[in-house]
């Protein structure tokens, strides 16, 4: 579960079952290969269902399984306490690599 964009695909797909392009939107920044990566992982460790429709032009949804809700419901404190610590947050200085 490691990496930024895994838990940003987690809070994207909260609300419900979310199309790729959809998805792709709502995580800004991300390319379409990391997408397809991520949610490829996420698949196989059993916290995204992927559910493809067989229709002319191809729909394919994402959703959360009861597994990911469970993983998402754990992460909430955690973006709470994010929110709540912001300004610290972003205060840290950055390390120059």
């Amino acid at each position: 579960m490691g990496g930024k964009w895994k838990a940003l695909i987690l809070w994207a797909l909260y609300d419900g079952a979310l199309r790729f392009a959809e998805v792709r939107r709502e995580v800004p920044g991300i390319s379409e290969r990391m997408l397809i990566l991520s949610l490829r992982e996420l698949q196989t460790a059993g916290v995204v269902h992927r559910e493809d429709h067989h229709e002319v032009p191809p729909k394919v949804e994402y959703s959360l399984t009861p597994f990911g809700k469970s993983l998402l419901e754990a992460m909430v404190p955690l973006g709470e306490w994010g929110e709540r610590n912001m300004a610290k947050i972003e205060a840290i200085p950055r390390e120059v690599s």
